[in-house]
C-alpha cells in the first residue's frame, strides 16, 4: 500500500498534466482558485490522502465553529493534481490564500518570485507559536534569511532499520561507522542473507544513502552549498567520496540482488527486511506502520530494530544529523487581500498542531513537529519507535531536507537520474559530480 499522499514520498513525482480530482472541500465550499470562504475568511488549498485529510479537516471544522468571522474554505487535491494546479494558479495570480508546499526549492522559487509572505516579523511577534515548533523545521522554510513558510504536520527522519532476528543469529550488533557496515556485508552474505534491503527502481531511496554519507563525509555545509548555487559546488571533494564508498558498498554486493527492479511504492523493500530476506534497510520512518500492518507481528514482537546512520571515520559531520523531511508547509500568498491574509495568521496560530491534531498524528504512528509531546509518546503502544524518531528530530544540530525536495524541479530530476547510474556503476563518482556541477543554477 502507498503511503499517504501527504507523507514523503508522495512529494517526488513532478507535476504532470492530469486532470486534477477535487476529493473533498470543507461545509463552506469554494467558488474558483483562490476563492475565500465567503464570510471574511481565507481559501486553502491541501492534498487528499489519510490521515492527513481528516486531521485537516476536523482541524478546519473546529476552527470555523470557534471562528465565525475568519472561516476557513478547504478544497482537497490529489497529489500530482495539486502540483499542476498551484503551479497554474500562482501564475495567473488565482493562488488560494494558504498555500500548501514542500519547502527548499519550492518555495525558494515561490519567495523569490514575490508571490508568498514574509512571515519573519510576524512569527517575531507570536513568540510563543515559533517556539512549538522543532528549531529544524524552519530550515527548508527559510529563504535568504527569511521565513516564508510555516511547519506543518509531522517529522519523517531517514532511519537505519533492522532485522534483530538475524542480527542474534549472526551474533553481531547493530552498526555504529561505516567500517561496522562493510563487516556486516561480508557476515549476511556468508549467511546467503542480503545485507540491505534497497527499491532501487525507485531512485529516492538511493539518494537517502547518499545524503547520509555526504552529512556524516563533508558535514551540512557541503550540501547548503550546493542548495545555494555556489560554482562548482557539486565538486566538494566529499562528494567524490561519498560515490566511491557507494560504489564500494555495491560491488560488496551490499544490497539485496536486482535491487534495480524492485519499487519502494510497492513496499517490496520493507517486505525484504520483515520476511528475513534482507538485514538492514535505510528508509523513512514512514515505513514503520506499513511493517507494523503488514509484517505478520514483526514488529509487534519486537523483531524490528532502528538505529541512526553511522559514524564515517575522520568525517566532519554530527552523527546526531539527520536527513529526510523536517516537516510539511504552509506559506500565504503575497496576491491574498489583507483580511484573508488575516484569517490565514489566525488559523496558522489558532487551528494548527492542536492538542486534538497531536493525538492524531501519533495514534497514527507518526511524530508531530512539536515540543513537549514526550508524555504523550510514551502512552503510546509504539513509545519506543516514536520516542526514537522524536529525539532524533528534535536534537539533532541539523536536519537536511531530502535533496529532491529542496533542489529546483530540473535539478533533481538530472540528480536522480545520475544517481540510479551512480548505484548502477554505468557512471564513476567524478561524472556524476560533473554532470550534477552543470544542474547548479538550474
Amino acid at each position: 500500500m502507498k503511503q499517504p499522499q501527504t507523507s514523503r514520498r508522495s512529494f517526488l513525482a513532478l507535476a504532470v498534466l492530469t486532470p486534477f480530482a477535487v476529493a473533498a472541500t470543507s461545509a463552506c465550499g469554494t467558488s474558483g482558485p483562490g476563492a475565500s470562504s465567503g464570510n471574511g475568511g481565507a481559501s486553502m488549498w491541501f492534498l487528499s490522502g489519510e490521515p492527513n485529510q481528516t486531521n485537516m479537516q476536523k482541524a478546519i471544522d473546529t476552527f470555523n465553529q470557534a471562528n465565525p468571522d475568519n472561516k476557513i474554505a478547504v478544497t482537497f487535491f490529489q497529489n500530482d493534481a495539486y502540483k499542476t494546479k498551484i503551479k497554474t494558479a500562482i501564475g495567473a495570480n488565482q493562488a488560494p490564500t494558504i498555500i500548501y508546499n514542500w519547502g527548499g526549492g519550492t518555495l525558494k522559487t515561490y519567495a523569490e518570485a514575490n508571490q508568498v509572505e514574509d512571515l519573519t516579523s510576524w512569527l517575531d511577534s507570536e513568540p510563543d507559536l515559533k517556539k512549538k515548533f522543532f528549531p529544524s523545521t524552519f530550515s527548508a522554510a527559510t529563504v535568504n534569511g527569511k521565513i516564508y513558510a510555516l511547519p506543518n504536520m509531522y517529522v519523517g527522519p531517514i532511519v537505519l532499520f533492522y532485522n534483530k532476528e538475524l542480527f542474534q543469529k549472526a551474533g553481531v550488533q547493530a552498526p555504529k561507522t561505516w567500517e561496522d557496515i562493510m563487516s556486516l556485508v561480508k557476515t549476511f552474505n556468508g549467511m546467503g542473507v542480503a545485507p540491505f534491503s534497497l527499491g532501487g527502481q525507485s531512485r529516492w531511496t538511493s539518494m537517502m544513502w547518499l545524503e547520509y554519507l555526504l552529512d556524516r563525509i563533508g558535514g551540512p555545509d557541503v550540501f547548503k552549498a550546493i542548495f545555494a548555487g555556489k560554482p562548482n559546488a557539486w565538486m566538494d571533494p566529499a562528494v567524490i567520496e561519498t560515490g566511491t564508498k557507494i560504489q564500494e558498498l555495491v560491488s560488496a554486493d551490499g544490497f539485496i540482488k536486482g535491487f534495480s527492479s524492485i519499487t519502494a511504492d510497492s513496499n517490496a523493500d520493507q517486505a525484504l527486511l520483515y520476511t528475513g530476506k534482507a538485514a538492514m534497510m535505510l528508509h523513512g520512518s514512514w515505513t514503520y506502520g506499513p511493517m507494523k500492518r503488514d509484517g505478520k507481528n514483526f514488529v509487534q514482537d519486537g523483531k524490528l530494530g532502528f538505529v541512526q546512520f553511522p559514524a564515517v571515520a575522520g568525517g566532519k559531520g554530527d552523527p546526531k544529523n539527520g536527513v529526510g523531511n523536517p516537516a510539511n508547509y504552509q506559506s500565504i500568498s503575497a496576491k491574498a487581500s489583507d483580511k484573508e491574509k488575516e484569517s490565514a495568521k489566525k488559523f496558522f496560530k489558532d487551528g494548527i498542531m492542536t492538542d486534538t491534531m497531536i493525538d492524531a498524528y501519533i495514534n497514527s504512528g507518526s511524530v508531530p513537529i512539536v515540543n513537549g509531546i514526550e508524555s504523550k509518546l510514551n502512552t503510546s503502544p509504539d513509545k519506543d519507535f516514536l520516542n526514537f524518531v522524536y529525539d532524533l528530530a528534535k536534537n539533532a544540530p541539523s536536519f537536511q531536507q531530502s535533496w529532491d525536495q529542496a533542489l529546483s524541479p530540473t535539478a533533481a530530476e538530472a540528480l536522480l537520474n545520475n544517481i540510479d547510474q551512480l548505484f548502477l556503476k554505468s557512471i564513476t563518482p567524478q561524472q556524476f559530480a560533473e554532470n550534477m556541477n552543470g544542474t547548479l543554477g538550474k
